[in-house]
């Protein structure tokens, strides 16, 4: 198993990269999918974020109020890092259940968008960095999403700086490209990942 770190800035295409990965072959573990699914209704999850931040981070439904969530620990540093301390243990268990699902051969692609803040790189065998330069990243955010730039400067000043990124890949995919160009970058990352899958295996384990 050749397990794969891939991240990048918001904005910069990492979900595209990670679909155009599992097209080819890759098994993905989605962490902001499960970080979703540790705290969905009825969960110890759930009961834990309730008991931190109170009643009023519920919707009227029983789920968790993402948007009042955010806006409680996106201003305060100490509350955010409760919250983590909450969310990523639950996340990296339930991620290592489903590689350890995954057949003894797989490429495991981990989609980790805070992988370079939360220093993770260590825990990969390889680590591919979805790269924008920021006017790409901004403009996304803005005509794509529809946030303000205000609010999109505000999310990418929150994250790591693209120097910071870059300087833990193993591979780098430039994505200032059309959607046919990035098809085919990908293509010749997952000959490379699949390259170094095959190398990695013990002699006669094929």
């Amino acid at each position: 198993m050749l397990k794969v770190g891939l991240t990048g800035g918001i904005g910069a295409g990492k979900s595209e990269v990670s679909r155009l990965l599992v097209e080819c072959g890759a098994v993905l573990i989605d962490a902001d999918r499960i970080a979703r699914e540790v705290v969905a209704p009825g969960t110890p999850g759930l009961a834990s974020v309730v008991e931190a931040f109170g009643e009023e981070i519920l919707a009227a439904d029983g789920s968790l109020d993402r948007p009042r969530l955010g806006a409680i620990v996106f201003a305060d540093a100490e509350r955010l890092a409760t919250l983590n301390a909450i969310v990523h243990p639950l996340v990296g268990t339930r991620s290592r259940e489903l590689e350890q699902a995954a057949a003894e051969d797989a490429v495991v692609i981990h989609d980790v968008p805070l992988l370079t803040e939360n220093s993770l790189a260590p825990l990969y065998d390889v680590v591919i960095v979805v790269d924008a330069a920021p006017e790409t990243q901004l403009d996304r955010l803005v005509r794509l999403r529809g946030m303000t730039e205000e609010d999109a400067r505000a999310r990418m000043a929150a994250q790591a700086t693209r120097e910071q990124r870059r300087e833990i890949a193993d591979i780098v995919i430039d994505n200032d490209v059309p959607l046919e160009e990035l098809e085919q970058r990908v293509k010749d990352v997952w000959a490379e990942l699949v390259r170094r899958s095959r190398a990695s295996r013990p002699s006669g384990a094929e």
